[in-house]
């Protein structure tokens, strides 16, 4: 079981360089952050640009992988995208995963740019080919193709990325289409828990993690892929109960995410007077020693 975290774009650098360093120092096998242009109760308050904040990041630090969690097509397209984790990736030695799901249709990002926002089968039908050629563009030093939302016209991606043949990108997504996506062209799935309406408890919510993962494996046999070859990440802070209230609770919660099949936790790096408040020594506990009690 590999233990991450996520770490908000709200810090002036030198409190970032601080919070990046101490993820590593504690032992996280990755530090990811929200690439959002603003995000929900923190709308008032500082937001970096992600993708410069991690390139920061990947020049304080030696082993932690850094990644998004998630970018979307809200406000992203993949040419320029492609050119930016390729440098990210340079800048890194090889250390990036790119997290990728639809994008929300009510918050902030899906009307930032002055349009509507997407009816839900057009986001579905956007985010397919924005991942399509997202991973053409990765793979390739020159694209042209021609899709209904994106195109690319003789992009290039040179050198490419340092890892080989693109790095990582782990797929958002949950309903019959994002999971055969992610079946198809990810390299991992990302699941925040039940998707639509909340569930009741925290035994509901890991059973319909449960049911994703069945439907999840079910799309890859019929993509003709073995399901253990998908990284499988679960996304803590949306569960009900908060189930890290303690580091007995982290356990158990860890403990049957991977019973499930999960291969990574990411916890919220706290955020005081929020939806991630944590007592800091608890945090720094469950990093440290909670891989350990996992195996």
């Amino acid at each position: 079981m590999l233990l991450s975290t996520v770490i908000l774009p709200i810090y002036r650098w030198p409190e970032a360089r601080t919070v990046w360093r101490r993820a590593e120092q504690l032992g996280a096998h990755a530090g990811y952050s929200y690439d959002h242009l603003s995000w929900r109760s923190f709308a008032g308050g500082p937001w970096y640009g992600t993708v410069p904040m991690l390139s920061a990041a990947a020049l304080v630090t030696d082993r932690l992988r850094l990644g998004t969690m998630v970018t979307s097509p809200n406000f992203r397209h993949p040419v320029p995208l492609a050119k930016d984790l390729m440098t990210l990736d340079e800048l890194s030695a090889g250390r990036v995963t790119a997290g990728i799901g639809a994008g929300s249709a009510t918050g902030f990002d899906a009307t930032v740019l002055g349009g509507p926002a997407w009816p839900a089968g057009e986001r579905a039908d956007r985010y397919a080919e924005f991942v399509r050629l997202l991973d053409t563009l990765l793979r390739n030093p020159d694209t042209t193709a021609t899709g209904r939302y994106y195109s690319a016209d003789a992009a290039k991606t040179i050198p490419g990325c340092v890892q080989r043949p693109r790095l990582p990108c782990y797929l958002a997504g949950t309903g019959p289409r994002g999971l055969r996506l992610a079946a198809e062209l990810g390299d991992g799935w990302i699941t925040t828990g039940p998707a639509g309406r909340p569930a009741e408890n925290l035994t509901a919510a890991l059973g319909a993690v449960g049911d994703q993962l069945r439907r999840l494996a079910h799309a890859c046999t019929d993509a003709g892929r073995d399901p253990a070859t998908l990284h499988r990440v679960l996304l803590t802070g949306f569960l009900p109960g908060e189930p890290l209230r303690s580091f007995d609770q982290a356990v158990e919660l860890a403990g049957t995410a991977g019973q499930l099949g999960i291969d990574e936790v990411v916890v919220h790096w706290p955020v005081p007077d929020s939806p991630f408040a944590m007592d800091e020594r608890l945090f720094d506990r469950i990093l440290t020693e909670l891989p350990g009690q996992l195996g």
